[in-house]
C-alpha cells in the first residue's frame, strides 16, 4: 500500500492519476497548504523542501519519495507501465520539460494572475506571455504526435495534463489550440484520469475546453 501526501494541485493530481492508471492501492493524506501543513517537522522529514506530493511505499520498507517527477518514474518502473524503455529518452525529455518549464512557469502565472491579480502588472504580463508560448509549443508538437513522447501515452502526459486542466484560469483559450485541445480531451476521457482528478474532492469535475 502507498500513502500519498498531497493536496488538490496539478502536482498532486499527477500522482493520484498515475496511481489510478497502474491500479495500485493508496491512501491519501491531505495537507492543507494554506494552514502550513507542509512545514510541519514530520512532513519535512520526508520532503526536505516542504513540497507536495510525497509517497511512502509500505511494500518497499516504507521508502519515501519526494518530487513528482521522481515519483512518476518510481511508479512507472515499479509497475512497468507508461515508461517504455525503447522510448525512454523522449519520455524523459518531455517529463523534464514539464518539471522545468510547464509547471514552474504556469505556476508563476497562477501566482500573479489568479491568486494575486493586480499585485504586479509586470508579473502578470510576463507570465501570461510565457504561458501562451507554452500552449503554442505544445500545440505545434502535438500536430505531429498523438502524445507528448510519440504515439503512446506516458508519464510525460500524466505530468503535463493537470497543468493544462487549469486552462480556465489562464484566459488564453484552449479552443484556440486545436492539437492541444484534442490531446487534452483524449486524456480527460480516461477513466483513471477522471477518478484521479477527484482524489481530494469527489465533486470536482474536469474543466471542459
Amino acid at each position: 500500500m502507498i500513502e500519498l501526501y498531497s493536496s488538490d494541485t496539478p502536482n498532486g493530481k499527477k500522482i493520484s492519476i498515475m496511481l489510478e492508471e497502474i491500479g495500485f492501492s493508496y491512501k491519501v493524506i491531505k495537507l492543507d497548504l494554506m494552514k502550513g501543513d507542509q512545514f510541519k517537522p514530520n512532513f519535512k522529514k520526508i520532503s526536505p523542501f516542504s513540497k507536495i506530493p510525497v509517497i511512502v511505499d509500505h511494500s518497499n520498507n516504507k521508502e519515501a519519495i519526494f518530487e513528482s517527477g521522481a515519483i512518476l518514474i518510481y511508479l512507472a518502473e515499479k509497475s512497468n507501465k507508461f515508461y517504455d524503455k525503447l522510448n525512454k529518452l523522449k519520455i524523459d525529455q518531455w517529463l523534464m520539460a514539464q518539471m522545468a518549464m510547464v509547471g514552474p512557469l504556469i505556476g508563476q502565472y497562477h501566482y500573479f494572475y489568479h491568486f494575486n491579480k493586480g499585485l504586479s502588472e509586470i508579473g502578470e504580463k510576463r507570465y501570461f506571455e510565457v504561458t501562451k508560448d507554452i500552449y503554442k509549443v505544445l500545440n505545434e508538437h502535438l500536430n505531429k504526435n498523438k502524445f507528448l513522447a510519440g504515439e503512446s501515452y506516458s508519464i510525460a502526459d500524466i505530468a503535463t495534463w493537470p497543468w493544462i486542466a487549469r486552462h480556465h484560469w489562464h484566459d488564453i483559450g484552449l479552443k484556440n489550440y486545436p492539437n492541444l485541445r484534442e490531446w487534452y480531451e483524449l486524456i480527460a476521457r480516461r477513466p483513471a484520469v477522471i477518478k484521479g482528478y477527484k482524489f481530494i474532492d469527489e465533486n470536482s469535475e474536469i474543466p471542459k475546453p
